[in-house]
């Protein structure tokens, strides 16, 4: 039965590979909280863990019985690097990133972020891109207990915007992240910035690829309107 047109409909924001390119910052600020540590993270676990929550990135690395204030207190040291190092080398919207927004909040779209990173990270980083109007609701780390690609993170983001799963579209640039909006039930589009292979509705390597209406038609067809 079609979503009668007064059911409001939301575009979930994964922020990292998507909102903007941030990886480099990410790497560095590991790569120096972990070697203060002793320990030592390679680039190529560091891409493969790109994404999740700092706790499972961490586990995984340094083992199950890895303590967990040492978890907490590594994760944190990570991410107050992090921070600084976007705040002292800028940061930019990835391209079609500010066009979409500003596009989706015109034609009275709801939009939350729905990240893995903490509250405090996606807070600095709209800010510095200018970007805090455009979003009605944040769902980060701190509002889940599961991370992706469980899809709690959307379901958390969907609720806080009042929105139907089915009424949700969802920007992602990691298959975890894909994954859990399949199983939230919500419509895809991947974004290859960091992933060549991608599984959603609509996969493009850049946003300023999606055709005009491009949300409106996978939300239209997943309600039945």
């Amino acid at each position: 039965m079609p979503a009668p047109a007064n059911v409001p409909r939301a575009v979930l924001w994964d922020m990292d590979g998507t909102l903007l390119d941030s990886a480099e910052y990410h790497w560095l600020s590991w790569r120096e909280a972990l070697a203060r540590e002793g320990h030592e993270m390679s680039r190529v676990h560091f891409d493969a863990t790109f994404g999740r929550r700092n706790d499972a990135i961490l586990r995984e690395l340094l083992g199950e019985d890895v303590l967990p204030e040492t978890v907490v207190r590594i994760a944190a040291a990570k991410e107050e690097r992090y921070r600084e190092l976007a705040r002292s080398g800028g940061v930019e919207p990835l391209p079609g990133v500010r066009v979409w927004l500003a596009r989706l909040k015109a034609d009275g779209w709801r939009q939350a972020v729905a990240s893995s990173a903490p509250r405090l990270n996606i807070a600095a980083i709209l800010e510095a891109m200018g970007l805090e109007p455009f979003f009605d609701a944040v769902a980060a780390d701190d509002d889940v207990q599961r991370g992706k690609p469980d899809p709690q993170v959307f379901l958390v983001a969907a609720a806080k915007l009042g929105v139907p799963p089915a009424r949700c579209v969802v920007v992602e640039d990691a298959p975890a992240g894909l994954e859990g909006a399949r199983r939230a039930g919500m419509c895809r589009i991947g974004l290859a910035t960091s992933h060549a292979e991608l599984d959603a509705d609509i996969v493009v390597r850049s946003l300023e690829e999606l055709p005009d209406d491009a949300f409106d038609r996978l939300v239209d067809r997943s309600s039945g309107s």
